[in-house]
């Protein structure tokens, strides 16, 4: 090695949009820290805190970011959890793959019928979904998990209700420009 290559260094361009996915990734990430040391009322169950930057996302800038953000937050989570790979990785991001595939058809439906509540209620129905397909194809498989699934959909609408009037009071407290604009 010559003197000269030690002090290379390799430099990283970044955008405005790379810092703003980080940001808001970040924000996600606490948040799911923040469940992760909550009490539990049953094994599995969280409020999902964590979604609620993730429809914040979609709303205000695009679908793509709003992957992102989901995205990194559930790897971010398990390495910082130490749950990298684990059961608990794979229901987490089941669960995101799940709940982002149907943001990403619900986002062409019309808003004037769908708010942030309803698309939070569908991302969390697909959340539980992904899920509870994990436990029973990997983890448990037996057919009485089908016996979970209306109680992990209650919690699930419960959730997704809450988060998404989280959402929308965000929104509100929040505007874009395009709603400054318009106003």
């Amino acid at each position: 090695m010559t003197p000269s290559s030690k002090n290379k260094q390799i430099e990283i361009h970044t955008t405005a949009d790379d810092h703003r996915i980080a940001k808001l990734a970040a924000l996600a990430i606490g948040l799911h820290l923040v469940e992760a040391v909550l009490p539990s009322p049953m094994p599995g169950v969280k409020p999902g805190l964590a979604n609620i930057v993730t429809l914040f996302v979609l709303y205000r800038f695009d679908f793509a970011t709003a992957a992102w953000v989901s995205l990194l937050r559930v790897f971010a989570s398990s390495l910082i959890l130490g749950n990298f790979l684990s059961p608990t990785f794979a229901l987490s991001l089941s669960g995101a793959l799940l709940s982002l595939s149907v943001l990403y058809i619900a986002q062409y439906l019309p808003q004037r019928f769908f708010s942030a509540i309803s698309l939070s209620v569908l991302a969390a129905f697909a959340h539980m979904a992904g899920q509870l397909m994990v436990v029973r194809m990997w983890l448990i498989p037996h057919a009485g998990v089908a016996y979970l699934i209306p109680v992990f959909m209650a919690v699930a609408l419960l959730f997704g209700v809450v988060n998404g009037v989280l959402t929308n009071y965000l929104l509100r407290m929040n505007p874009s420009q395009a709603d400054e604009d318009k106003g």
